[in-house]
């Protein structure tokens, strides 16, 4: 296996770092890459406002995360917390030593900017870092590229043997983490724009880098972010595909477009959480559970995510309701729940199952129909498993095939 070893303060990671690290495992082949924050950065001292380990170390991770759904590599790519668990300054050699250590059979590159590249001859044990790993290079300026980077890897080559390679950039991002920070104070849509959407999400909700973010009266694109940061990214085709089929849906059938998208957005924003954890905010929101839910974790989401919607980013009782049901159903829905349990269900990552298409018909023909057909669907597919139906699907598929009679 080929891995990558990016590390950095990540204060925070943006677009030029996620940029920086697609290259290198493109022209690498690399198998893997690993976001590494430094605890203590030898070279420099971290800002006065330098945000936790533990935030680092997460917007680390939600950017690794971001690049392997847009590489397509579910595991291309995740954050390490070596040097965060490691007492002193964060030496490169020590890092690369004790990653050596965890990967004795693979072959591991450092990835690093063009400043970082020229100067590595001077850093601390320089032999021991090339005894251990080949080390990659790329611009993130136009004045980096070319002669000066090829001109430095003779040299390492020279001096120490090391393996080395230079990454072009298809598409160099002049940026630093300092002037994110910057915009973070000054031009929020901006800083949106050169963060990944969950990174800037996560900033938002744990109010980073001085941000004080109203989170009850987020506009549209802010809410995305913020629920994005939530979930994992593999999911996030299927939330931008329940908003979107949810708006096209409550245009068809007369809800309303902008509390559609709203739900949409935020339907499935404590999908990951384990159950304890959704049991926990059960709790402190005085969710009733009845024994099913009580064990079966897929069916607390949409109870906690109505929560969340409701309590955290003040969302009226219409857009909390419908996320409410999302999952279950019940009998005689209102109209935005039916419009949102049903785009749940169709929206164009779904994969193809048996009677897809004709619920994809039936959504923008007759949409009771469409729901009775979605939990007859439901309720077959949990008894092939042999899995408990919730009783509210059962009663939702009663109540729809009356009003059908």
């Amino acid at each position: 296996m080929k891995i990558g070893i990016y590390g950095g303060t990540f204060d925070p990671p943006h677009l030029g770092h996620m940029e920086a690290a697609r290259a290198a495992a493109a022209r690498l082949e690399l198998d893997r890459v690993l976001f590494i924050p430094a605890s203590e950065p030898p070279h420099k001292e971290l800002p006065p406002d330098a945000v936790s380990a533990r935030d680092r170390l997460a917007m680390a991770a939600l950017t690794a995360d971001g690049l392997c759904l847009e590489a397509g590599q579910h595991e291309l790519a995740q954050a390490d917390g070596i040097e965060l668990d490691r007492a002193g300054k964060s030496y490169t050699a020590d890092t690369v030593e004790a990653l050596r250590k965890r990967f004795p059979d693979d072959e591991l590159w450092l990835l690093m900017g063009a400043d970082m590249f020229l100067t590595l001859q001077s850093w601390r044990e320089p032999e021991r870092i090339l005894a251990q790993a080949g080390v990659a290079a790329f611009a993130r300026r136009e004045s980096d590229a070319g002669a000066p980077l090829e001109a430095q890897a003779d040299r390492l080559q020279t001096a120490f043997g090391a393996r080395t390679a230079v990454v072009p950039l298809p598409q160099i991002i002049d940026l630093s983490s300092t002037q994110v920070r910057a915009l973070l104070q000054t031009d929020r849509a901006r800083a949106r724009e050169v963060l990944w959407r969950q990174v800037y999400g996560y900033i938002l909700r744990q109010g980073l880098y001085g941000v004080e973010a109203d989170l009850r009266r987020l506009d549209d694109d802010d809410l995305r972010c913020a629920s994005l940061s939530m979930v994992k990214a593999k999911r996030i085709p299927h939330i931008q595909g329940v908003e979107e089929e949810a708006e096209r849906l409550a245009r068809r059938w007369g809800a309303d477009p902008h509390l559609a998208r709203r739900a949409g957005i935020l339907h499935d924003c404590t999908k990951y959480l384990n159950l304890e954890e959704q049991l926990q905010l059960c709790e402190k929101y005085d969710i009733v559970l009845d024994d099913l839910e009580r064990v079966a974790v897929k069916l607390l989401h949409a109870k906690t995510g109505a929560a969340i919607a409701r309590h955290v980013f003040g969302e009226p009782e219409a857009v909390c309701n419908a996320i409410y049901w999302h999952t279950t159903g019940k009998a005689d829905m209102d109209l935005l729940s039916k419009v949102l349990y049903m785009a749940d269900y169709i929206e164009p990552s779904r994969s193809d199952f048996e009677g897809l298409e004709e619920l994809r018909r039936l959504a923008y023909t007759d949409l009771d129909a469409a729901l009775l057909l979605g939990c007859e669907l439901t309720i077959r597919d949990m008894e092939e498993r042999g899995m408990p139906v919730h009783r509210n699907t059962l009663q939702a598929r009663d109540y729809l095939k009356g009003r059908q009679e």
